[in-house]
């Protein structure tokens, strides 16, 4: 074989087939072994053969966007061959951040508009958690102390706080069912009706049981939202923005936070009713926003192709992309990436998620999810309660708990640039290892004999700072990992399996907190710094081995890394053939 010869065989693109005995599905030499060499309908194996011509980001970045008189801008293109899927991957590798907004302006939209059924989930169990120190809250259903002060009993505060976190189990895996049967679309305009309804009965109770039914059916269809935000987020948009707007559902969970304590400190001091109905009132808004919108929003193209409904999945594209994207090629790398799982046999099932090797994917999305509660997210829902009991005034309470969300929604905003930067793994675990550190000294502040009456305002500013390295890590990394991490096929229901485990760890928590607490209980304080440092610490170690570094890779070659076993600690640097792990 001449040097030319050999040099033409390495250059070879993604249209070399084998059969590969291990994993008895197509593999390829020179590219992610995900795009087997032919369309189905199309190209002979003489023609699967041919070398690639090389092609430079540029030039690749040209062949994918149409051009006015480009003739494959009609509905009725030819399928694209082994070439053009080629290049489809790599101009998915080239697309910079700003060339994807760019291109995929309307995708942008959607995908946040959808997202606003998350700040309605996390603003629900803010305001609940807020109330219990709202003091005409306190008067009008808890219990009075024989030192004057009204205490709402710690099972009512659990109960109370358990009914949405029981919803969310509940309804985050019932989502995945209408999801897959009626479209992300319809569930969502489902949801969002559904909510309008249920928070009649928040509005209008006027007895703790009351409350708790309205938390509970509040809670269940509010987990359906969680799933939606992220499944959708991440089927329309590229790679170069994957990261971005499916971590915007972290900072969709900060601002219903934000809005939830900015809400109820301003309504504190109200000597009626009002002071807990308006928080609850306000829910409507965002049923106000949404439910116009709603009929607009164009269907996920991934769900619309696994259903065969391809030409609706090219329209669903022309209305997410700008003229300039070549939609053909987009929808046959979609129509690859489906049927490639189909070969690796990946059901869409929920016993699927747990089968072969989505077992591991499954454990690190649901691992991922947990390690937020463990490290001790669940005490942002006490934030104001806890500023109380740890001796800052009532209304510096308030204003802590505004100022501690504050922090979080501007770390989120950065930790975008971040993980652009650094990528996954690496921001996950040292934003955790920190977390853990300042849990430990929250702890060691609280134990220190006579307990100076500058701890309380020490312990609370380290919580500020411990939030603020959780929305630049864990929060946001945590909804990309859910998102990368899960096949295609079983996205929704991978999302809702970890959604679930989760808030079954969340109830855990919210049976314990208020009574670790609470003042007629355990009343631990700061001490629970040493309770989430050690939880977080086991987080630690897990997330060391077992969360892998995915920026920069398609859903295709997540696939194969993943089929091929690749350990978690490899992923960054594991070389596929003609691939090139390089954006975000």
């Amino acid at each position: 074989m001449s040097c030319g010869e050999s040099h033409a065989r390495q250059r070879q693109s993604y249209k070399t087939i084998s059969r590969s005995p291990q994993s008895g599905y197509g593999t390829f030499s020179a590219a992610p072994e995900l795009l087997l060499a032919a369309n189905a309908e199309g190209v002979d194996g003489a023609h699967a053969q041919r070398s690639a011509p090389e092609t430079s980001p540029s030039s690749s970045r040209a062949r994918m966007m149409k051009t006015p008189d480009d003739p494959g801008a009609s509905a009725d293109a030819e399928p694209l061959d082994a070439q053009a899927l080629s290049e489809a991957i790599e101009q998915e590798h080239a697309l910079t951040f700003w060339e994807a907004v760019k291109l995929y302006p309307t995708a942008v939209g959607w995908s946040a508009f959808v997202s606003i059924g998350v700040i309605m989930l996390a603003f629900d169990p803010q305001i609940v958690g807020n109330m219990f120190a709202i003091p005409q809250f306190k008067k009008d259903f808890g219990d009075r102390h024989p030192d004057g002060e009204y205490v709402i009993p710690a099972r009512w505060q659990t109960g109370l706080s358990l009914g949405n976190p029981l919803g969310q189990v509940v309804g985050a895996l019932f989502s995945a069912y209408p999801m897959e049967r009626f479209g992300r679309k319809w569930t969502f305009f489902a949801c969002v009706f559904l909510t309008a309804g249920l928070v009649f009965i928040q509005f209008f109770a006027r007895s703790l049981q009351a409350l708790l039914v309205g938390e509970l059916l509040g809670g269940l269809v509010l987990g359906c939202f969680v799933v939606i935000g992220p499944t959708y987020a991440s089927e329309v948009c590229p790679m170069a923005l994957r990261g971005f707007l499916t971590s915007y559902t972290n900072l969709c969970f900060v601002t219903g936070q934000l809005l939830g304590n900015g809400v109820t400190a301003g309504t504190a001091t109200l000597n009626s009713h009002w002071a807990y109905s308006i928080p609850f009132a306000l829910q409507w808004f965002w049923v106000l926003i949404i439910l116009p919108g709603v009929f607009f929003i164009p269907e996920s193209p991934w769900w619309l192709v696994r259903k065969g409904r391809s030409e609706e999945a090219r329209d669903s594209l022309r209305r997410l992309a700008s003229k300039k994207v070549n939609i053909d090629a987009t929808l046959a790398v979609i129509t690859e990436t489906d049927r490639l799982e189909l070969e690796m046999e990946a059901g869409s099932t929920y016993l699927d998620t747990v089968k072969g090797v989505n077992r591991r994917r499954t454990e690190i999305a649901t691992g991922v999810y947990t390690t937020q509660v463990l490290s001790g997210i669940y005490l942002i829902n006490y934030g104001t309660y806890f500023f109380q009991l740890a001796g800052v005034g009532d209304q510096d309470a308030f204003y802590l708990g505004i100022g501690f969300l504050a922090v979080g929604w501007v770390s989120t905003v950065i930790s975008w640039y971040l993980m652009g930067q650094f990528g996954r793994r690496r921001i996950f675990n040292i934003g955790l290892l920190f977390c853990v550190i300042i849990m430990f000294i929250i702890g060691i502040l609280d134990t220190i004999p006579g307990r100076p009456s500058g701890v309380a305002w020490a312990e609370s500013s380290l919580m500020l700072v411990w939030n603020g390295v959780y929305d630049l890590s864990i929060g946001p990394i945590t909804f990309v990992v859910l998102s990368e991490c899960s096949a295609t096929r079983v996205r929704s229901k991978t999302i809702a399996v970890a959604t679930a485990v989760q808030a079954v760890v969340g109830i855990a928590m919210t049976v314990a907190i208020p009574y670790m607490i609470n003042p007629d209980e355990a009343n631990l304080q700061g001490k629970l710094g040493y309770y989430f440092g050690g939880l977080g610490s086991l987080c630690l170690v897990w997330a060391y081995f077992r969360v892998p570094e995915t920026k920069g890779r398609t859903y295709e070659e997540l696939d194969v890394l993943f089929d091929r076993r690749v350990p978690a600690r490899q992923f960054k640097d594991y070389q596929i053939e003609g691939a090139n792990p390089a954006q975000t």
